[in-house]
């Protein structure tokens, strides 16, 4: 266990505890705790920022949780944490499905509403939704890199973990895309659990690219292996060479774009997460209805599959758009 996620977790709890008091949370004035998958880089921090302006707007508490690495462990500990504090809702974005599946469990056995993101058919979750649906996200991703390479060569595919189940599925979905309609195109191995981390990236795109010289393109689902990736073929001079997608965040991205090391992509707005995950909280703790036709703003008009809220609002991450983007804060 890290002793600064500790020190940072429990300084929160703390100061969380001090600002609201265990007894204000109640389904009149919900208590909304959403654990993250790492703290501290853009596409979280732009999730925070949706959590406390949702939370502003319909005068509930709710605050996010960012451990210090990837490390499913540490989402564990932060959930026992916010169960122990007895909050009315817990969010998750998990880096691993099974190892949360306990510890969910023991949530809703106390009372508590969960809610995850990133977790499609998540066990012991009341909901998930999703802003792009696995489809939708693994065969854009496909087409525009068989569109860049031009139907050829070698590829490889990162994932934020071999264990986030969504980010394998945007893969399977990629890949089987390109199984059946560009059979000249070849992947690499199988898949690489590095999108989280910018250094673990670099590294093992460097690696691919020494080991596979006719290597054509990387397709990198996490918000940090595009850029690591990206890095790489720029210190190995493989601009133009080597095509980068992924989904990134604006701002920590836009300028491999403009120098045209870094291809694009897709990506839903993380921000626009963070306000459904306290919108959509607040509706269940509150008991509030969610069926077929129900109006959720951030997501829409859902069709619940499940306890699955799935609609498909891709952003294209493109030279031409990634500016504007990065100046709204992501």
């Amino acid at each position: 266990m890290s002793k600064s996620f500790v020190r940072t977790l429990c300084a929160g709890v703390v100061a969380f505890a001090i600002s609201t008091g265990a007894a204000l949370a109640s389904p009149d004035h919900p208590v909304i705790g959403v654990v993250v998958k790492i703290g501290g880089i853009p596409w979280f921090n732009a999730m925070e920022a949706g959590i406390k302006k949702q939370a502003d707007q319909l005068g509930v508490k709710a605050f996010m949780v960012g451990p210090t690495s990837a490390d499913p462990a540490l989402q564990v500990r932060a959930i026992e944490d916010l169960i122990a504090q007895h909050v009315d809702v817990i969010g998750v974005v998990p880096n691993d499905a099974q190892v949360l599946e306990p510890v969910l469990q023991r949530a809703r056995a106390a009372g508590i509403k969960v809610i995850t993101h990133e977790s499609p058919k998540q066990e012991n979750a009341d909901w998930d939704f999703e802003l792009a649906s696995v489809k939708g996200f693994g065969e854009a991703y496909a087409k525009r890199l068989a569109t860049a390479l031009g139907g050829k060569g070698e590829y490889a595919v990162f994932v934020g973990s071999l264990t986030v189940p969504l980010h394998n599925a945007w893969a399977d979905a990629a890949i089987a895309y390109l199984k059946a309609n560009d059979p000249d195109m070849k992947l690499v191995g199988d898949r690489y659990g590095v999108a989280e981390n910018v250094d673990a990236s670099r590294q093992t795109a460097l690696d691919l690219m020494r080991a596979h010289p006719d290597l054509k393109g990387i397709l990198a689902f996490g918000s940090q292996g595009p850029i690591g990736a990206a890095r790489a073929v720029a210190e190995n001079h493989a601009q133009g060479k080597v095509v980068v997608l992924g989904p990134f965040s604006p701002g920590q991205g836009k300028r491999l774009v403009h120098d045209g090391i870094l291809t694009g992509g897709y990506m839903w707005n993380p921000e626009q997460a963070g306000e459904v995950f306290v919108t959509l909280g607040t509706m269940v703790a509150k008991g509030q209805p969610i069926k077929d036709g129900t109006n959720i703003p951030g997501l829409g008009v859902v069709h619940p599959v499940g306890h699955n809220l799935i609609v498909d609002q891709l952003v294209d991450l493109n030279a031409n758009t990634v500016d504007a983007l990065a100046k709204s804060g992501l």
